[in-house]
């Protein structure tokens, strides 16, 4: 593992990086793409501006992945096929990367010495337990145990070292004491889990203009049998569900010159729209780089977000998160001195590699579907509703992948992920008022919608946000606060003959 740079700030210069932010005092990026000719710039701006054409569908629209794009059968396994183009040699490592994803890891000492080390508190056994087949989690139904939601957890800064850590990215938040970053609902045996997330629901009647009634359920998150001793007073909680898998690798591969460029963090263009980057330190390298991963796009790539998956989720430490014990705190020291899966034939962590590098190459070679009826007339009548009520100045259509990704597979590619990578302020509605990060508590990063269409299909299910507390797309549109307020009222404002439309679209994708 490469050794971490850790920049040091005296006290005054520390004073003057808090007042900055984090780009200006790390030094601005450019804004325009550095790996392709100028002729091939000018083509890459005219293929990725908007659309003013609803009469037709566009140029390869329905190939949502470019030569990537998966276009087998719609069902059940729509999200879980490699990348279209992906070499032979690609296929079979995929092959091996799904079967370490779909993995269930056992507790230690065990006879299975190539599988053990679990937790010893956990939430998941395996990656798929979260991503069932490879889609979004969801809300634990009444009396269910959670298994694809949790609660995040953090506590404000005390200390000015701990607010040294935040400015420099050393840390995106700062643990609970006793509970760390994550609350673990399960165990293995001989040790109580941490204890359980508790939600309770209120409907909230809204009336659109037309006088339809659509009900939103307002969630209330708490937890309750807590085994390791009290929370902290100050605790911040905020919910999350399994992010879908597909594309990920492509969004990996979207040079970073695109994303910022589209970064208007103080709104000079008066739209209202005032979308800011996150920025992350990347653990291998100890670089300042793009976030672009995880609901406060507070991760920096595929084998980082593996890694932690990894350690907070399952309690497996890789060569990224070394600790064996997963996320045991300081104060839960009979978990932390509990037997590993260190099998020290096989390397120095319970997942050495090439395990997180097969898992992390899978994640990046799940191919996004094929679009459906592109060029329904409803279809394209929902996407110019979409487009009339300023959904894309955050869900932007469209990017060509850079022409230096690493993967041949990967390079110079048309894909339409619906989605900026910025930060956004979604307002009071979908707050967590839990800061991490560059993420406020009222920001999230914009979600990725391709795919978001076959939902039902794959999961068996529609929940939607972050929290799956949306039961349908409309819902899920009218929580949209903030930043994105006056599309909400938009489509709040249709006439149930558009709003129809531009939910067909959005389940096109």
């Amino acid at each position: 593992m490469p050794t971490r740079r850790i920049a040091v700030f005296s006290a005054a210069s520390l004073t003057a990086l808090l007042a900055l932010p984090l780009a200006a005092a790390m030094g601005e990026r450019p804004q325009v793409r550095q790996d392709l000719t100028a002729e091939d710039l000018e083509r890459v701006r005219k293929v990725t501006a908007p659309t003013t054409d609803f009469s037709k569908p566009e140029d390869f629209e329905a190939m949502q992945l470019g030569a990537a794009t998966s276009t087998k059968a719609i069902n059940q396994d729509a999200f879980s096929h490699v990348s279209a183009n992906q070499s032979f040699e690609g296929e079979d490592r995929f092959k091996v990367g799904n079967a370490l994803f779909r993995k269930f890891w056992v507790s230690s000492p065990s006879s299975t010495e190539a599988s053990d080390g679990l937790g010893p508190l956990f939430n998941a056994r395996a990656c798929q337990s979260c991503h069932l087949k490879d889609g979004r989690g969801r809300p634990p139904a009444e009396g269910e145990t959670a298994v694809s939601m949790f609660l995040r957890l953090s506590v404000p800064p005390r200390t000015d070292a701990e607010r040294l850590q935040l400015a420099t990215r050393e840390l995106t938040r700062i643990p609970e004491p006793t509970y760390g970053g994550q609350l673990q609902n399960f165990a293995i045996q001989g040790f109580d889990p941490e204890g359980q997330m508790t939600i309770d629901y209120e409907e909230m009647p809204v009336t659109l203009k037309d006088g339809t009634t659509v009900s939103l359920r307002k969630p209330t998150y708490g937890f309750t049998d807590l085994n390791w001793g009290p929370m902290a007073d100050e605790v911040m909680i905020s919910p999350r569900v399994a992010n879908p898998m597909i594309g990920l690798g492509f969004i990996e591969t979207i040079e970073e010159a695109d994303i910022r460029a589209l970064a208007d963090p103080h709104d000079r263009d008066g739209d209202g729209i005032s979308g800011k980057i996150s920025e992350a330190r990347d653990p291998e390298t100890g670089e300042i780089v793009l976030g672009r991963f995880g609901w406060k796009a507070t991760t920096p790539s595929i084998r980082v977000q593996s890694a932690e998956a990894f350690s907070g989720d399952i309690g497996i430490s890789t060569p990224l998160v070394t600790d064996a014990f997963g996320e045991c705190s300081i104060t839960q020291m009979k978990c932390r001195d509990a037997p590993s899966g260190v099998q020290e034939r096989l390397g120095e962590v319970e997942a050495p590699d090439p395990v997180l590098e097969l898992v992390s190459f899978y994640s990046r070679n799940l191919a996004v579907p094929a679009r459906r009826d592109v060029g329904d007339g409803t279809v394209l009548d929902g996407k110019q509703a979409f487009y009339e009520a300023g959904c894309t100045s955050c869900h932007q259509p469209k990017f060509v992948t850079s022409r230096k990704a690493a993967d041949e597979a990967q390079r110079f590619q048309l894909i339409w992920p619906y989605s900026d990578f910025l930060l956004h302020d979604m307002g009071e509605g979908l707050a967590d008022h839990r800061p991490v990060g560059d993420a406020s508590g009222t920001e999230w990063r914009t979600q990725p919608l391709w795919g978001i269409g076959l939902t039902g299909e794959v999961n068996g299910n529609t929940f939607y946000l972050h929290d799956g507390r949306a039961r349908t797309l409309e819902e899920a549109i009218l929580w949209h606060g903030g930043e994105a307020q006056g599309s909400r009222d938009a489509y709040a404002a249709m006439d149930s003959a558009t709003r129809k439309a531009l939910i067909t679209f959005l389940e096109s994708l």
